[in-house]
């Protein structure tokens, strides 16, 4: 899609990709080297300039302020920072109706609640072809609940970018933002409880009020989508039950010792109590292991079994310089 962007694009192009913490990035070099236009990591206060592609670094949320782009290490959304959702959002109120979100190839309901920001606040949604994507269900997810302007391959999405950054908008939507409250989220509940658990800090998860999708955040901002929560959980279950395996293994081993030890100094009694013990114990761990054998205890289904790239652009930003 960078490669076939037009070299005199009137936009600066902000890309997300979901990647670990730690280690350097080269998605802005194979970018900078790929395409017509200059790309590098972003840096915090690059200017918007038209015509430019900034890349989220690692570990840091990637986000529009003051017409200029700026890094945050602020709470994990679905797990990740970078967020796709936190850029789309924060472009959408900076920007309005000048902002062109993509979604490309990825996991789960990631962008999902941002393209939705997006179009409240009169933007437009572009969205890579299921068929065309290596993931699918982020941009079927897309598809199916926020309804997008346009949906192409990755080659056609530049056109339609240049088509709509080079066009005038005219009025904007009047379409209300249901999530205008979460770019400066102040440490409040943003809905009712919803008697879940954020993977994340552990504090109440409260429901965001949205009509198109089910979506969930706690007091100090982390967020998650119905998808990325169910997957999470199942993580959760798969780390609890490894836990259960190690302590009862744990536990009949000691069992067994105990009884060797009573054994030998002929307590009878005390012998066949820790050896029965020993027995239950592992019976319990056996039925665990052939839990988490099965796959019954582990994470969720995605449909799609490796990380893949979120691409976020926003549109239309003139140079704060």
């Amino acid at each position: 899609m960078v490669a076939a962007l037009p070299a005199d694009l009137n936009a600066c192009v902000l890309v997300v990709l979901h990647i670990p913490p730690t280690g350097p990035s080269a998605l802005g070099a194979i970018l900078n080297r790929k395409g017509p236009l200059p790309a590098r990591t972003a840096v915090d206060g690059d200017p918007l300039a038209p015509g430019r592609v900034l890349v989220a670094p690692p570990n840091h949320h990637l986000m529009v302020v003051d017409g200029l782009a700026r890094l945050s290490v602020g709470p994990r959304e679905n797990g990740h920072r970078p967020a796709i959702d936190v850029l789309f959002r924060t472009a959408a109120d900076a920007r309005g109706a000048d902002v062109v979100a993509v979604i490309l190839s990825g996991l789960l309901d990631d962008g999902a609640a941002g393209a939705a920001a997006v179009r409240g606040n009169g933007g437009v949604v572009l969205v890579q072809d299921p068929d065309d994507a290596i993931y699918p269900a982020m941009p079927r997810t897309v598809i199916e609940r926020i309804g997008p302007d346009a949906v192409a391959n990755a080659e056609e999405l530049a056109t339609l970018i240049g088509k709509w950054t080079g066009a005038a908008r005219g009025e904007e939507r009047a379409v209300e933002d249901p999530m205008a409250d979460e770019s400066e989220h102040s440490g409040r509940a943003l809905g009712p409880p919803s008697g879940y658990i954020c993977p994340d800090c552990s504090g109440t998860l409260y429901v965001v009020e949205d009509a198109a999708l089910l979506r969930f955040r706690c007091r100090v901002g982390h967020a998650w989508g119905a998808d990325n929560l169910l997957q999470q959980q199942g993580l959760s279950v798969e780390g609890a039950l490894w836990v259960a395996l190690r302590t009862l293994e744990e536990k009949a081993d000691l069992c067994r010792r105990l009884a060797e030890r009573a054994g030998a100094e002929g307590r009878r009694l005390a012998h066949d109590r820790f050896a029965q013990t020993a027995a239950e114990t592992l019976r319990s761990a056996e039925a665990i292991k052939r839990l988490l054998e099965s796959g019954s205890g582990g994470a969720a289904p995605t449909g799609d079994t490796l990380a893949a790239p979120d691409v976020a652009e926003s549109a239309g930003m003139p140079d704060a310089s």
